[in-house]
Parts: C-alpha cells; sequence; structure tokens
C-alpha cells in the first residue's frame, strides 16, 4: 500500500488517486494500493521497470480502463464511475502522447487533418494547426503531408502538435521518447520542458528511464509490481532514496546528460 504526500488535501492537486487497485482475469494484479497526487502546473514522473504497473496507471488515469477498487479525481470530480458518455470533459482536459507516433497517428490522413481532428468543424482550426506547428518547431508546409514522409523524432513532435489542440491542462507522456535516438530525446524533452511553460500545462511522465524521469520532472513515484514503493520530490528520491529498489535502478540508469557527453 502507498501513501500520498501528507500534504495533499492543502495541495492544488489536479489529478488525485487513492488506493487504486486493478485485477485481471486469472487473478493478475496489475496494482495494489497506489496512490499519489498530481498538483496543478507540476510535473509529475512515474518511473519503472516493464510489468510494474505504469501503463495501467496511465489507462486508469485517462478513463480507457476502471479501476478493481479505489478512487480516481480530476479537479475534484470522480472520475472512475463515470459512464463513457459522461466524459467528454476529460477526454478534452488530459491528452496522451504515446511511445509509437505511427501507431497512434492515421497514415491516410494529412498532417493538418491528424492536428485538427479533436477541433470538430471550427472555423479557425487550420489557424490552430499553424499555431500548433509553430509550438512544436515544424514548418507550416508539414500541414500538407503524410506521416511517413517524417522522422521518428518529427513524427512525435506531430503527436505532440495534436495532443495540444483541444487546449488540455495534463498532458500525460507514455514513454514518449524511448523509441528515439539519444540525441533526439534530448530535443523533445526540452521541447516538452517549453511546452509546459507556454501552455501552463500539468505533465504525468511515464518512463522505464530514472535518467529521462529526473532530467524533466520535479515529483516521481517508483512503482515495482504494481505498487508505489517510493514518493517524493525527485531531489530527495535520487539523492536519499529509501527503498532498496530505488537504489538500484539508480546505480543501473545513468543520466542522460551522461550519455549525451558519451556521444560527443
Amino acid at each position: 500500500m502507498s501513501d500520498a504526500p501528507e500534504n495533499a488535501e492543502n495541495a492544488d492537486v489536479i489529478v488525485s488517486a487513492r488506493e487504486l487497485e486493478r485485477t485481471y482475469r486469472g487473478g493478475v494484479h496489475a496494482l495494489r494500493g497506489v496512490s499519489f497526487d498530481v498538483r496543478r502546473g507540476s510535473r509529475f514522473g512515474v518511473v519503472g521497470e516493464s510489468g510494474s504497473g505504469k501503463s495501467t496507471v496511465v489507462r486508469l488515469l485517462a478513463a480507457l480502463d476502471r479501476p478493481t477498487a479505489g478512487t480516481i479525481e480530476f479537479d475534484g470530480a470522480r472520475i472512475d464511475n463515470l459512464r463513457e458518455r459522461d466524459l467528454g470533459f476529460l477526454r478534452r482536459r488530459l491528452q496522451i502522447v504515446f511511445q509509437d507516433p505511427m501507431g497512434s497517428l492515421d497514415p491516410r490522413m494529412r498532417v493538418r487533418d491528424i492536428i485538427s481532428e479533436p477541433l470538430g468543424r471550427a472555423r479557425d482550426r487550420y489557424d490552430r494547426v499553424d499555431e500548433l506547428l509553430d509550438a512544436v518547431g515544424l514548418p507550416a508546409d508539414a500541414a500538407r503531408k503524410y506521416p511517413h514522409q517524417f522522422s521518428g523524432g518529427q513524427r512525435q513532435r506531430i503527436s505532440i502538435a495534436r495532443a495540444l489542440a483541444p487546449r488540455p491542462e495534463v498532458l500525460i507522456a507514455d514513454e514518449a521518447v524511448s523509441a528515439l535516438d539519444v540525441l533526439v530525446r534530448k530535443q523533445i524533452l526540452d521541447l516538452l520542458d517549453r511546452l509546459a511553460e507556454q501552455f501552463s500545462l500539468t505533465m504525468v511522465f511515464v518512463s522505464h528511464d530514472l535518467g529521462v524521469v529526473r532530467r524533466v520532472c520535479d515529483e516521481v513515484a517508483v512503482m515495482r509490481r504494481g505498487e508505489i514503493v517510493e514518493q517524493g520530490p525527485v531531489a530527495d528520491v535520487y539523492d536519499t532514496p529509501r527503498a532498496e529498489y530505488t537504489r538500484s535502478l539508480i546505480a543501473a540508469a545513468p543520466t542522460l546528460d551522461a550519455v549525451l557527453s558519451e556521444k560527443e
């Protein structure tokens, strides 16, 4: 069982999870007693190895799945018990950037239609596309092209632009840079950092890479086998880890800066 931060009730919390459990058929326990709070405007990291429960957390936060037990609140409103037709407000206010942009971008659509899709038929939708392409560092003529005409890093920029289209408050980056070359990874991380400031975003950054989480997040939860074994400010968790599992992850993971230095 994991404890949320002690000052959670007094903080400006936008996402709150309490005692989350998720059990699948066959008695597979994906999550056990997971609790945490994400403060508005913060960069909250969820880190752990494959099978730790990170992806299940993402699905529950985005209401793509329901917990077996426990509650999730978004800006004070419970979302874990809502029907699909009542989740429209969440779909606009919380968006996800996935690991594989080719898996989330329709190859038959031009970039301008991919990015503008969440906007429906709004008159200014293509103006919004131009604004977002500029924000993610792509030229205006990218709007007329198709996903296969871009590199992996460029496609991830398109995915980010699409996620920003409905003006969300929370952006979940689910292993969003893990498939990228280390130099491109740094560029996308710097971009996300800048966009979080520019658009006043709260970010939930999910990764197996502790070096990445340390670079971009100010709070972190470390997961193992469906449980949070440690959480708190990034500096505290990394500099004075309490859990043996956290210490072993830190010892095994080079920082992104160290990897970049080796490249140079």
